[in-house]
């Protein structure tokens, strides 16, 4: 019997790798999410993307109050996937917080889930935590080399805020 499992492939568009909000990390684990996606598709996972997107409106909200940098408008160049992964036919999430209630009742009968991609202290910590907390039962585990944080020391925090959560790192 094949366990049921989806990879989620979290925001993993231009303005968070090299755009408005880019950095090099982001830019470094590029390879690694195209070779988990590549891998998780050739094992007959299902897989999801997530979207930031925010409205012309974004400075206004209290996220763009307090990071006064548009970014993932949607409709921009900026709120796209980035071009090497092709979300082909994956559920895509558009969310206009950090984490995503849909996704995690999407997620609710998959015995297994894996996360990635950006940012690993923001968007990726906090849609792994709805997970667990809608699906307590399931295998929660984030890639740690396809993911990258706003910073180095940003990363490595989310990752142990994750593993002291019982989301696996691997």
């Amino acid at each position: 019997m094949s366990v049921k499992r989806l990879l989620v492939v979290v925001d993993m568009q231009n303005d968070f790798v090299d755009g408005a909000l880019g950095t090099p990390e982001a830019r470094a684990v590029v390879p690694a999410v195209q070779e988990l996606l590549e891998r998780e598709r050739g094992a007959g996972s299902d897989v999801a993307f997530t979207m930031d997107t925010h409205g012309a409106d974004y400075l206004s909200t209290q996220e763009g109050r307090l990071l006064p940098v548009p970014h993932c408008i949607r409709g921009t160049h900026g709120w796209q996937v980035i071009s090497s992964l092709q979300t082909g036919d994956a559920r895509i999430f558009e969310k206009g917080a950090f984490g995503s209630v849909e996704l995690a009742r999407f997620a609710r009968p998959y015995e297994e889930i894996v996360l990635c991609g950006v940012c690993t202290d923001i968007c990726v910590v906090s849609n792994a935590l709805l997970i667990k907390a809608f699906s307590p039962e399931a295998h929660v585990m984030v890639a740690e080399r396809a993911c990258a944080g706003v910073s180095p020391d940003a990363h490595e925090a989310a990752i142990r805020t994750m593993k002291s959560c019982q989301v696996d790192v691997i």
